[in-house]
């Protein structure tokens, strides 16, 4: 397809998507199946109008899926609507680094004592499916900041962090490969890539969101008043934070959503925001508040709430050229016979019963755990690591398997969870 195509292709989505709402809105599917439809259709299972190589394509994937990543794990913070206490987070916690490590686990035994692959390999495919996406999981995810539901809130939280928990993984799988150092280094792995790679993120993170909030108070506050471009104040939080972290060796994604986390708190610590009954700050501001605080010099919430918008108009525009792209990646008559295996084990053994056995001990009751082992989307988060070890040297055979299975699941999951996550949750909220 030539450029003048991807733009007329590209924009009659964009129309579509932007007139369609309310019917999407009440339909059983979700946009995300939309887009992947058009993707197999016009590429090459059917028409083959376009076809996309997640290989020869690798460093323009890489980039697509980085920059979607780090836009959705930002909005993805903002909304998160407390003060980091272990009470409210718990569950998260656990999800993302818990339940995270032990899918990788069991994915990499299946695919070991199952698929027949090397060792490292199967690592590197844990790595590749364990963690769920930030991106088209909207339906399940915290709808604003303010929004207390707890099992959105979980999931929101544990997408936000689990990314970043899973690149250590990535990098084991392809150190055991002979890529990199890490498969003769295994103290380093976990001294760097886990330990400093985390802890170095959410200092990075804290300390980036909330010098931010700062001084952008202080600059609304002093005579004369300075005006903020907050939309492109977030952006350069964002790749801020992201360069530092990665230059210290920590986990850039990880950071870029403390950062989030850090500046919306900051803010409203700063705004003097009331408390809830539990001691939790709320955030929604209306707009008579905003008016009221203009009037006595206490600026409003402006950096976080006001670039909020426009990073989920981004992160929209995104999940559409990437989802459209997965079809275009995607071949049905080529897809490896492992694919559907390794898909119903993640789905119905591994995420369940990571979910399970990681929230032992915790206040969250058996049905919350069952939904929660449920909604586990994978999609952009695993295509970018998967481009990311076809960047850096993955062999040609393994390459090959490894997309195959991965595209695969990838279809799958935005299917069958695309499907049923609807009705699901209307079950909840009605409940």
């Amino acid at each position: 397809m030539n450029t003048n195509q991807w733009f007329l292709l590209v924009g009659l989505l964009m129309l579509a998507r932007g007139l369609a709402v309310t019917t999407i809105s009440r339909s059983p599917f979700t946009s995300a199946i939309v887009y992947l439809g058009v993707g197999i259709l016009l590429g090459p299972s059917f028409f083959n109008i376009f076809n996309f190589d997640p290989a020869e394509e690798s460093a323009l994937l890489k980039m697509l899926t980085q920059v979607t990543l780090l836009i959705s794990l930002f909005s993805a913070g903002i909304k998160m609507p407390v003060p980091f206490k272990l009470a409210r987070w718990d569950a998260s916690l656990r999800l993302a680094w818990i339940s995270m490590s032990l899918t990788v686990g069991l994915v990499a035994l299946f695919g070991y004592f199952v698929l027949r692959l090397p060792a490292g390999a199967a690592v590197l495919l844990g790595g590749i499916l364990a963690p769920t996406d930030p991106v088209l999981a909207t339906d399940v995810q915290v709808r604003h900041a303010g929004d207390k539901e707890q099992l959105r809130f979980t999931l929101t939280c544990e997408a936000g962090m689990n990314d970043g928990s899973a690149f250590p993984f990535v990098l084991l799988g392809l150190g055991m490969l002979g890529i990199g150092d890490t498969g003769q280094h295994h103290l380093r792995w976990l001294l760097v890539d886990v330990i400093w790679g985390t802890a170095g993120a959410v200092t990075v993170g804290a300390l980036f969101g909330a010098g931010l909030a700062r001084l952008s108070w202080r600059l609304r506050i002093i005579e004369p008043r300075h005006d903020i471009m907050d939309d492109l104040v977030g952006l350069g939080l964002i790749a801020v934070v992201f360069a530092v972290a990665n230059l210290i060796k920590a986990s850039g994604f990880l950071a870029v959503f403390f950062a989030a986390v850090a500046l919306r708190r900051t803010e409203l610590v700063l705004a003097g925001a009331p408390r809830d009954r539990h001691g939790l700050l709320e955030p929604d501001v209306t707009k008579s508040e905003v008016a009221k605080t203009s009037e006595t010099n206490s600026p409003p919430l402006t950096v976080s709430t006001e670039s909020l918008v426009f990073k989920e108009h981004l992160e929209r525009l995104s999940e559409l050229t990437l989802v459209l792209l997965l079809g275009g990646m995607i071949t049905l008559q080529r897809l490896p016979y492992e694919t559907i295996g390794v898909a119903l084990f993640l789905f119905v053994v591994a995420r369940p019963l990571s979910v399970y056995l990681g929230l032992i001990g915790s206040a969250t009751s058996m049905r919350m755990r069952a939904m929660t082992g449920w909604f586990g989307v994978r999609g952009i988060g695993s295509l970018f690591y998967l481009v990311f070890a076809i960047e850096a040297g993955l062999p040609d055979d393994l390459a090959n398997q490894l997309t195959g299975i991965s595209l695969g699941v990838i279809m799958l999951s935005i299917l069958v969870h695309g499907f049923s996550v609807k009705p699901l949750m209307q079950t909840i909220w009605r409940r």
